[in-house]
């Protein structure tokens, strides 16, 4: 008689696939209009007096769209790390889920880092971006560790 888990394992790896290329159609999309936003400069940071004020009004708008996509997909993904550190699974089907993870992490990052590297001067200070980019970092190592494992960090060069 077959065991079940790897239909199970298999439905839960195409879901969280699928999962995740919706979500970086979004990730894209929010890319897409804060490039727009800023597409007056080509020097960044930029100075806030150099833009007219719908400018700068469609860039806050942009930005803040963006700030709060990162916060929401921060928040999905703590929820996901967890999740599969909690299921049943083998350790080897786990860490391909995290790897999916990891793959999706690393380029919402790089969409996510034009919220520091595309920014106005002077720019107030941020807490929950602060406080957001701390706990993106925390899911991204916590995924890393499941990946690489214990047994990898035991093992030093």
């Amino acid at each position: 008689m077959e065991s079940t888990a790897p239909n199970v394992f298999d439905k839960a790896r195409l879901g969280l696939w699928v999962s995740l290329e919706k979500h970086l159609a979004t990730v894209y999309a929010a890319e897409g209009a804060f490039r727009q936003a800023v597409a007056f400069t080509d020097t960044f940071p930029f100075a806030a007096s150099s833009a007219t004020t719908a400018q700068l009004a469609d860039y806050d708008r942009e930005r803040r769209a963006l700030r709060d996509l990162f916060t929401d997909e921060t928040a999905q993904l703590d929820t996901l790390t967890k999740a599969i550190r909690t299921k049943q699974y083998a350790e080897a089907e786990k860490k391909q889920l995290y790897l999916l993870l990891l793959g999706y992490i690393d380029i919402a990052a790089s969409v996510f880092e034009l919220l520091e590297s595309h920014a106005s001067t002077p720019r107030p200070k941020d807490d929950e971006l602060v406080e957001t980019q701390a706990r993106f970092e925390r899911v991204k190592r916590f995924a890393r560790l499941n990946v690489k494992g214990i047994s990898g960090l035991l093992t030093l060069p």
